[in-house]
């Protein structure tokens, strides 16, 4: 497979963000395709991917050559894996978008959103396939420009606009300030290696260790931590998932969040080893401070979106931990769980998405009785926190078990409070579950459901219609697939991601 392919995966949505703009009465349909055609070369390049390893699809030409930098792109097992994640996903927050009953300028159908969206996917794949640090800089702090539009323009049910606006602007300066000081370690990175090629730094010309490459590693690992997020750099995710709309708030945190544990992996653990092994046990308690945090914060929300995305900020933790034990199993599981992690995320928050809109409110206290209106919007939903919980059959679990057996050699104590942890997500997720959908219906309630999504009135349907179901269906066929026979996916990832694992595995 012979081609600028990776050129044409990331050009595809670009185009198509220009198009949506350019042409905004057919959005939708731009949008809808162009997110299929990156879907359909991501496919394409999973089928002609090597597993023995290395980077394939390699693309490189000078770009600045005064500074060393280029245009280098190039495709290895862990940008594979997040690439299929991403142009999968697409498609369906694009679909979910068109659920949108509104047409005014906070629609998801109009073009400003489906440009916005597709401007993000371009950015987060390039930043999933380049080999030149100085490029991915870019598209890593580029990215913010859309989203901030994103999350400040487009709200969801019970979204306030000067709330809303608050919470794109601590998003803003969060990520703003980790990229400033990334910025300074990329200058040192240049200072001391003469090149911004990530293959050939790897091939020997990374830094010494020292105290250099610890200032190094620490403003790559700072501004990682912010896109993660890693606690207690996480307080600017709650206010932005919940202000925004369902779509972009997976968006943020299934994918563009999967940027920063991906950077992780491929910068701070293989351009600085050594710092990194030096640091890892500081990291890991971070990593396990943020499990039980979020789990602890969960059980406390009374509105659902906030409890999703504290559910979130404790299975980054998860993916954290792994990634820095250091083992073979500790990050091919990191990496399952991101995958994972992208899918159980998106169907636990479209489908709460769906029933805030049918209820108009996002307090958990409002709903009640949900299973008897909407029996499977109520079992979508199941499904979806079965999975953050880890239960067997499904696919976090066996990724999670991973990142658990491949942590315990290396920081036991860590383990086992990570797997104590569960109990807590045990808790938010069946909890959570007996007060929205089979505990009483709070008064009103059987009159108002159905009524808030602007879709139908009183007595109208308030299960999930054909349209939602295009949408839902292929995330929980993709949660049992990936739980129930893991093996295929397996078989891909390890082989895929072994030359990553034994780079940083010291």
């Amino acid at each position: 497979m012979t081609g600028p392919w990776l050129t044409l995966l990331w050009a595809a949505p670009a185009v198509g963000a220009v198009a949506a703009a350019a042409i905004p009465r057919a959005a939708r349909w731009i949008g809808l395709a162009a997110s299929l055609v990156a879907l359909a070369i991501g496919i394409g390049l999973a089928f002609a991917f090597d597993t023995a390893g290395g980077y394939q699809f390699v693309e490189s030409h000078s770009w600045i050559p005064s500074f060393g930098a280029g245009y280098r792109l190039g495709l290895d097992g862990v940008g594979l894996v997040l690439v299929l994640l991403t142009t999968a996903l697409l498609p369906i927050l694009l679909l979910a978008a068109w659920n949108d009953a509104g047409t005014g300028p906070e629609s998801t159908r109009g073009g400003r959103y489906v440009a916005l969206t597709l401007a993000v996917e371009a950015m987060v794949l390039v930043s999933f396939v380049t080999t030149d640090v100085l490029l991915f800089y870019l598209v890593f702090e580029a990215m913010l420009i859309p989203l901030y539009f994103l999350l400040a323009g487009f709200g969801g049910t019970g979204s306030d606009a000067g709330v809303r606006a608050h919470a794109a602007v601590k998003f803003l300066l969060y990520n703003l300030a980790g990229g400033l000081v990334m910025l300074a370690a990329v200058v040192g990175l240049y200072a001391a290696s003469g090149t911004f090629d990530l293959r050939a730094l790897l091939d020997g010309a990374r830094p010494s260790p020292g105290l250099a490459q610890d200032l190094m590693f620490l403003g790559f690992l700072f501004a990682f931590a912010v896109k993660a997020p890693l606690w207690p750099l996480h307080t600017w995710l709650p206010g932005a998932a919940v202000q925004t709309n369902p779509p972009t708030a997976v968006l943020m945190m299934a994918i563009v969040d999967k940027v920063g544990t991906f950077a992780m992996l491929r910068y701070c653990l293989t351009l600085f080893p050594d710092a990194a092994a030096r640091f890892a046990p500081w990291i890991a308690a971070l990593a396990v401070i943020g499990i039980v945090y979020g789990a602890i914060l969960a059980i406390g929300q009374s509105d659902v979106m906030s409890l999703i995305a504290y559910t979130s900020i404790s299975h980054f933790g998860f993916i954290i931990l792994g990634v820095f034990a250091r083992t073979g199993d500790s990050q091919a599981g990191s990496v399952l769980y991101m995958v994972n992690h992208g899918v159980a995320t998106a169907a636990l928050f479209l489908t709460a998405g769906i029933l805030v809109a049918r209820r108009g409110s996002r307090e958990i206290a409002d709903f009640g009785g949900v299973f008897s209106r909407a029996p499977k919007l109520s079992a979508v939903f199941l499904i979806a926190g079965l999975a953050t919980l880890s239960l067997p059959g499904l696919g976090p679990f066996v990724s999670e078990l991973l990142v658990v057996v491949g942590t315990y050699p290396r920081w036991a104590v860590a383990a086992i409070v990570s797997v104590v942890a569960l109990v807590l997500s045990a808790m938010y997720v069946l909890w959570t579950y007996q007060r929205m959908f089979t505990g009483p219906a709070p008064d009103g309630v059987e009159r108002t459901f159905g009524a808030g999504s602007g879709v139908g009135g009183p007595g109208a349907s308030a299960d999930a219609r054909p349209n939602e179901l295009l949408v839902l269906v292929p995330l929980v066929v993709a949660l049992f697939a990936l739980g129930l026979v893991p093996a295929p996916a397996l078989d891909a990832i390890n082989p895929a991601v072994s030359p990553t694992v034994a780079e940083v595995a010291r």
